[in-house]
């Protein structure tokens, strides 16, 4: 059961109601905008996944190492973000050899989840890549 008023606070659960529009399960566990639970897929030691995470205190945070990232949630990704969603900057990707490198960037991410540009943000079924100031602006309430 949701609750589906706009109220700034609900003592009775504890969950902080910060914008009209925005539902708490019965729980107060988690929060959703547009009826959508609001996740972040990145590593929990990212410098950038945890500003996001403090952008967006009712997002839940999706650490790749540990849990991986939903295959469909990643094809979307790929489709919508391309070649983008590989992270060529990072020390896994210079400690790769050359024919470790042109495999697909899907198997590649698959096999060593920090390739992954981060954070990816799911927001409601919408796919937000990387903590710039234009997503901030588009995802935070």
């Amino acid at each position: 059961m949701l609750i589906d008023r706009p109220v700034e606070k609900d003592w009775a659960f504890g969950a902080k109601i910060k914008k009209f529009g925005l539902r708490a399960d019965v729980t107060g566990a988690k929060l959703y905008r547009n009826g959508e639970n609001m996740i972040i897929y990145g590593l929990k030691n990212c410098d950038t996944c945890r500003k996001a995470l403090r952008s967006l205190p009712d997002a839940t945070l999706v650490d790749v190492r540990a849990e991986g990232v939903p295959e469909d949630v990643m094809t979307r990704a790929y489709a919508q973000f391309g070649a983008a969603l590989l992270n060529t900057r990072s020390t896994t990707w210079r400690g790769l050899d050359a024919q470790e490198r042109e495999q697909e960037p899907l198997v590649l991410i698959a096999a060593h989840p920090a390739l992954m540009k981060r954070p990816l943000i799911d927001a409601g079924g919408t796919l937000y890549l990387g903590w710039t100031k234009d997503v901030a602006a588009q995802v935070t309430p």
